[in-house]
Parts: structure tokens; C-alpha cells; sequence
């Protein structure tokens, strides 16, 4: 049966409008669609594809796996689970871990574990403190955490239950909690990626940290887009010196494509979810976990998180030299692979532009350019996003009537 985009029109249920062109094949940092016609992925999936597309690695481990064992539900345990999840444990602050299938799911369960140590603690309507820019996922308890109107439209009554302060303000965050005395728990994202690569300053995850320790709060932070090296280290919040978060989710980066998701749980978080107080189906299941334990293991060998901080810091200069101070462009930021070039304008023709050009990119908060590339990129396509990248921003701000921010 021959599949078009037109077919995707006719019998898909149009929540998506995906690009023109059907990929159909990925190796590293390319892709190529039906006609053959080749493209550089910029995007890696929205920060899923950490270690490229199709890694022999990944397909040598889930062939493998594939001949063993795929799924037999949470009546069981399974060996891929507890190793992934005991690799996880010896990596992190974690004491226990959860495994879900996306981001969302993992979010679902660390909502629940806050709510659930709200009534431990007598309080009847338990408050998570969240913050405006945030993305946190589209069920219906993360669609209501996460700080953007736009996706929220059409879906009332929210889930209640969540209180919205500024990202990167502790004052805000202190009257937040100081009014609000249901308040158990802190969710937020180390960097915030869906809000436009925004980076708080240096103190601000300490001092959070340091508000939710005096308040007796859960400190939960959402790492499903910077974890698993992304920015550096394998996990964002690892930047600060000491800091120690009572819960954190991952997902995306950690099965490289597979469908998994974690919530990772120490300290007073432990013993809040019992037998049959939360589940899933195919959360943990042997072939995803075995492809999230490759994935760590292939970063580990192949000595990523240097190669990140290293590459990382050479993109950010050259596309600061090659961007700040033009007019219409307002900065360029990044921290490790996350890098955001924010324009005086709303831009996301861009990404079309780019699909023309070969590129895949991506644009969020209206006029932020979101680059997530494979964290296996070497130095010569680091180089190429850079220059075919200022091209495409520095064209298209010459056809725009732009003033200069400098």
C-alpha cells in the first residue's frame, strides 16, 4: 500500500499538521523522505534522538531483546527494568524509580506523588506550585500544570489544584507559598525548552531548593528534555554543586525513540505510591528498557557528555558571533545541545524554510529557534548548523522590516 502526506489527511485525526515530505529512513544525524531527498536533523526528534537515528548500538539491542521477551505486564518484573532502573539509581539522587511511557505519564505519576503526600500530611486540597512558561505534557493534570494559555484552549474545566508563579523569581515563588499553606510540592523544569530555551541564573535551582527544604515541600523537577546529557551532564540539575531534588522525570533522550518515560523518587517521596495506588500497562516493559539501558551505556563508552560540553560551548561562540547584534535578533543562548536563537519576531515560517533548505529545526514560544541536535554530531556538522542556520536567520530578517535590540 503506497502512503503519502495526503494519506495522513484522509485518516489521521488532525491534532498534528506534519511537515510535506514522509521521512522513511535515518542514520546518525540525517534522514531521508520517500523521493530520497536528504536532510540534516537539527530537531533530533525534540530532543529524543540523543544519540542520532538508527545507532547500531540501540538496533543491536533491541534485535536482541526482540528475540527474548517483549511484554508481560506488571503482574511480573522484568530483567531489562530492574537493571535500567538500577543503573539510574547509582546515577542519580534516586532511591526508587517508576517507569512510564512518555513524558507526560512520568509527570502524571510525580503529580499524584504530591498530591499523595499532600493527605499524608492532612491537608485535603494539596497545591503544586508550577510556573508560568512551563511544559510539562497534554494529559489533562500536566496540560493544567504547564504555563502556556495556548494549549490549554478548548480543554475546561483544568484540573485544579496548581498555582502559577514566575520561572527564575524566588521572591514570587516564596509569596506563592506563603499564601498558599495547601501548597506540598514545586514543579519545574531546570531549563525551560517547549518556553524557548529559557536558562534561569545560576542560584536560582539552589534557592529553590533551599525554599522547598524550609517549607518541608517536594522539590520536583522536570527533566524529560534536559536529561540524559543533553546539557552537559547527565542530568541538568547536576550543574549545582550538592543539589538534591526529592523527585525528578525523565523520558525523550531515554529510549532515543522506544516510548519510555521515569519518574525517579528519593527522600520523603519514597514510600508515597504503594501496590495499586498508580500503574501502567507497558510502563517498564523489557524491549523499551533494554534501549533505554544502550542508550546510557552507548553514552558512557562513547565519552558523550565531554564531547557535549566541549561542542557545545564552540556552537554557542560561532553562533554568537555570528548573530548578536544583527537587528531583530534579541539573544542567543544555550546550555550543552540546547540552544535557542530568539528573534524580535514571530518566526516559525522558519521552519518551513529550513525544510526547503535540507534542515530540520524547530521554532517554540513564536520566535524562538529551538536546535536539539544529536548529541553524536561532530565538529563538521556543528560547524554546518551554524552557517546554514545564520543563513537562514539573517535572509529572513532581511526581508523583514527589523530595528536592532543592541
Amino acid at each position: 500500500m503506497k502512503v503519502t502526506r495526503a494519506t495522513f489527511d484522509d485518516v489521521m485525526v488532525p491534532n498534528y499538521n506534519p511537515a510535506g515530505m514522509v521521512p522513511v529512513r535515518g542514520e546518525g544525524s540525517r534522514v531521508w523522505d520517500q523521493d530520497g531527498a536528504e536532510y540534516i536533523d537539527f530537531a533530533g526528534g525534540i530532543a529524543v534522538n540523543v544519540l542520532g537515528h538508527c545507532h547500531p548500538e540501540l538496533v543491536n539491542a533491541l534485535k536482541e531483546q526482540g528475540e527474548k521477551l517483549w511484554h508481560l505486564s506488571n503482574v511480573f518484573t522484568n530483567e531489562p527494568s530492574l537493571r535500567l532502573a538500577s543503573k539510574l539509581v547509582n546515577a542519580t539522587f534516586a532511591d526508587k524509580v517508576y517507569f512510564a511511557n512518555s513524558g507526560a505519564e512520568a509527570n502524571e505519576a510525580a503529580i499524584k506523588i504530591a498530591r499523595k503526600y499532600g493527605h499524608s500530611k492532612g491537608i485535603d486540597k494539596p497545591v503544586v506550585i508550577v510556573m508560568d512558561g512551563s511544559f510539562h505534557g497534554r494529559t489533562m493534570a500536566t496540560l493544567s500544570a504547564t504555563g502556556n494559555a495556548k494549549v490549554q484552549v478548548g480543554f475546561d474545566p483544568l484540573v485544579p489544584g496548581f498555582v502559577r508563579v514566575p520561572y527564575n523569581d524566588l521572591d514570587a515563588l516564596r509569596m506563592a507559598i506563603g499564601h498558599w499553606p495547601e501548597a506540598v510540592a514545586v514543579l519545574l523544569e531546570p531549563v525551560q525548552g517547549e518556553g524557548g530555551i529559557k536558562i534561569p541564573d545560576a542560584e536560582y535551582l539552589a534557592g529553590v531548593r533551599a525554599i522547598c527544604t524550609q517549607r518541608k515541600l517536594l522539590m520536583m523537577l522536570d527533566e524529560v528534555q534536559t536529561g540524559i546529557a543533553r546539557t552537559g551532564k547527565w542530568f541538568a540539575y547536576q550543574h549545582n554543586d550538592g543539589l538534591i531534588p526529592d523527585v525528578m522525570t525523565l523520558a525523550k533522550g531515554l529510549g532515543n525513540g522506544m516510548p519510555i518515560g521515569a519518574c525517579l523518587v528519593a527522600g520523603s517521596a519514597v514510600g508515597i505510591l504503594q501496590a495499586g495506588n498508580h500503574g501502567s500497562t507497558f510502563g517498564g516493559n523489557p524491549l523499551a528498557c533494554s534501549a533505554a539501558l544502550s542508550v546510557l551505556d552507548t553514552i558512557e563508552q562513547e565519552g558523550v557528555l565531554g564531547h557535549v560540553n566541549d561542542l557545545g560551548k564552540q556552537m554557542l561562540t560561532a553562533f554568537q558571533k555570528q548573530l548578536v547584534g544583527k537587528p531583530g535578533v534579541k539573544d542567543v543562548r544555550a546550555h550543552g545541545f540546547m540552544l535557542g536563537i530568539e528573534l524580535t519576531m514571530p518566526c516559525a515560517e522558519l521552519v518551513k524554510k529550513a525544510l526547503a533548505d535540507g534542515l530540520l529545526i524547530n521554532v517554540t514560544a513564536d520566535s524562538v529557534i529551538r536546535l536539539l541536535p544529536p548529541l553524536i554530531i561532530n565538529s563538521e556538522e556543528a560547524s554546518m548548523i551554524v552557517e546554514k542556520v545564520s543563513k537562514l536567520v539573517l535572509d529572513f530578517l532581511s526581508s523583514q522590516q527589523v530595528e536592532s535590540v543592541a
